[in-house]
């Protein structure tokens, strides 16, 4: 997809339909996205028609067992 230096990413790809009442919804829906699930924002593209893609990115952290 792109190329990331440094690290691994793990990707959530949402579709937000372009009959979304308010835009509030959308902004506290990414914003807990990015709070609690430590998602941030890599890539938002609006297509014609409306109908919006936005593409979530965190870093995949690896645990070591200490066993």
């Amino acid at each position: 997809m792109w190329a990331d230096t440094g690290g691994q990413y793990e990707y959530r790809v949402i579709t937000i339909p372009r009959d979304r009442d308010r835009p509030e919804e959308t902004r506290r829906m990414l914003t807990d996205e990015a709070e609690y699930g430590r998602w941030e924002l890599a890539r938002s593209v609006l297509y014609m028609g409306g109908l919006r893609r936005v593409w979530l990115r965190r870093k995949i952290i690896r645990v070591r067992s200490t066993l």
